[in-house]
C-alpha cells in the first residue's frame, strides 16, 4: 500500500499558507514512511504561480489554480476576466476533481476551511464520503480579535458546520505562548477538536543558496506585498560597524517599491537588496540580527534560530500579527517595534545594541514538524481500522487530548 495527501491553500495575498503546506509536506514525506512503512506522496493544491518555485518532496506535485487577489471589495480574479463567484467555481470544480483523481487518505486546509467562496465544498463532500480519507483543517497560532474571528467562523456557516466537515484541527502553535481556544478566536465546537502542535519553526525546509559572507544583519518582509515601509526605512539604517546589511525585499513587491530601494542603495555598498532568496533560513541563522514582520511563517524560520529579532508587526487588515508579536515579546523570544515608530535611526538604534547577541528560546515548543507525522499516522490508522459509518460516527474518536 501507499499513502497519498493532499493539501490545499488559497493564497490570494502572499505565499504564508503555500508555505506551512510546503513544511507540512517535506516533514510528511521524512516521517510517514518511517512511521507506517509506506510510501508517501501527495498534491499540494495552492492558488499563487509563485508557490509551484519552490521544491517539493519527491513523489509530490504542485496543481495551481487560476488565482484570486484580494481587493477594497473583496476577492476578485487576478488575472482571468471572470467575477468571483465564476472563478471560485472553477477552482473548486478543478479541487474536486484533483482529489477525487488521486483519492488520498488525509486532507489539510490550511486556515480556509471551505475555501474562498465556498470553493471547497464540493471536495469535502466527495472525501467525507469516503470512509477510508480523514480531514483536518490547520490554524495558525493567532487568527484575529475574539470579534472578528466570531464574524468570520459565522461568514461560513458557523463552528459547528466546520466541525462537521473536518476530522481535528492542528493548531500550529504553543499553548502556553498563544491558545487561540482560551481567547475566544476557535469556538468551543471546534476547540474539542483542536490539537497544539507546537511552532512549525524546527526542520522546516533551507533551500540551498550561495552562503552569504558574514558578518551582516538582515531585513525580510515575507512575500513583500506590503513590506515596503520596513524595507525602506532598513535601506536608509546603519548597519554595526563591520557588518553589512541583506535587505530581502520579497518576489511580491511591487516593481515601484523595488525601484525606490534600489535607488536608495545605489551609492551604499554596505547593503545588499536582494529581489529573492530561497534560503532565507540560513539566512537569518547566520545573521547577526533579524528584522522582520510577524508573519506566521517569518516568525517560525526566526524561532528555530538564536538569531536576536525586531518585529514590526503589520497592523492593516488584520490584528494578527501584533497579537503574535506581543504574545513572543511577553516570554522573551523577540523585541517589537510599531509600526508607527518605525524609522531608520529606530533600526540603527536596534542594530548597534543588539547585533551578534544571542536569544534563546529553548522554552517555546517549536517542534510541530516532527509531530504531524505521528498525527498524520495515527488519523490514517483509525481510518484504516475503523468500521465504515456514518461521517458522524467517525468525528466521535477523533477528539482527542490537546497536546501543550
Amino acid at each position: 500500500m501507499s499513502i497519498t495527501i493532499a493539501m490545499y491553500s488559497h493564497d490570494s495575498v502572499g505565499l504564508g499558507h503555500a508555505r506551512r503546506n510546503r513544511a507540512i509536506a517535506h516533514a510528511l514525506a521524512a516521517d510517514l514512511p518511517r512511521l507506517t512503512g509506506e510510501p508517501v506522496g501527495g498534491l499540494l493544491i495552492a492558488g499563487h504561480p509563485d508557490a509551484a518555485r519552490d521544491a517539493l518532496p519527491a513523489g509530490w506535485d504542485w496543481l495551481v489554480l487560476p488565482g484570486f487577489a484580494r481587493t477594497a471589495d473583496g476577492y476578485a480574479a487576478r488575472r482571468m476576466n471572470l467575477p468571483a463567484a465564476q472563478m471560485s467555481a472553477l477552482r473548486g470544480s478543478a479541487v474536486a476533481a484533483a482529489v477525487d483523481a488521486v483519492s488520498p487518505d488525509l486532507f489539510i486546509a490550511d486556515r480556509h476551511p471551505f475555501g474562498v467562496g465556498g470553493e471547497l465544498t464540493e471536495a469535502l463532500d466527495l472525501l467525507r464520503g469516503r470512509p477510508g480519507c480523514r480531514t483536518v483543517l490547520g490554524m495558525r497560532d493567532v487568527l484575529d480579535t475574539p470579534e472578528v474571528a466570531a464574524r468570520e467562523w459565522e461568514s461560513v456557516g458557523g463552528a459547528e458546520r466546520v466541525a462537521e466537515a473536518y476530522d481535528q484541527m492542528w493548531i500550529y502553535g504553543d499553548a502556553d505562548v498563544y491558545d487561540p481556544r482560551r481567547t475566544g478566536e476557535i469556538p468551543a465546537a471546534l476547540a474539542a477538536k483542536g490539537r497544539t502542535t507546537g511552532y512549525l519553526a524546527h526542520g522546516r525546509p533551507d533551500d540551498e543558496g550561495a552562503p552569504a559572507a558574514r558578518p551582516y544583519v538582515l531585513t525580510i518582509v515575507g512575500g513583500g506585498s506590503d513590506g515596503a515601509h520596513i524595507a525602506t526605512a532598513a535601506a536608509q539604517a546603519q548597519p554595526p560597524r563591520g557588518h553589512r546589511h541583506l535587505i530581502v525585499a520579497g518576489p511580491q513587491m511591487p516593481p515601484e517599491d523595488v525601484g525606490r530601494l534600489r535607488e536608495l542603495t545605489a551609492d551604499r555598498p554596505e547593503v545588499e537588496l536582494l529581489r529573492s532568496a530561497a534560503h532565507v533560513p540560513a539566512l537569518v541563522r547566520e545573521a547577526s540580527a533579524v528584522v522582520s514582520m510577524a508573519g506566521y511563517n517569518s516568525v517560525a524560520e526566526i524561532m528555530a534560530t538564536t538569531t536576536p529579532a525586531l518585529l514590526v508587526p503589520r497592523h492593516t487588515r488584520r490584528a494578527e500579527q501584533p497579537r503574535r508579536a506581543a504574545a513572543l515579546a511577553d516570554v522573551d523570544a523577540v523585541d517589537t517595534l510599531d509600526a508607527a515608530q518605525l524609522s531608520p535611526e529606530a533600526l540603527s538604534d536596534w542594530f548597534a545594541h543588539t547585533a551578534g547577541r544571542r536569544t534563546l528560546r529553548d522554552r517555546i515548543d517549536l517542534d510541530g514538524l516532527t509531530r504531524v507525522g505521528d498525527f498524520a499516522a495515527e488519523l490514517i490508522s483509525v481510518a484504516r481500522t475503523s468500521d465504515t459509518g456514518s461521517a458522524h460516527s467517525r468525528t466521535e474518536s477523533m477528539e482527542v487530548p490537546t497536546h501543550v
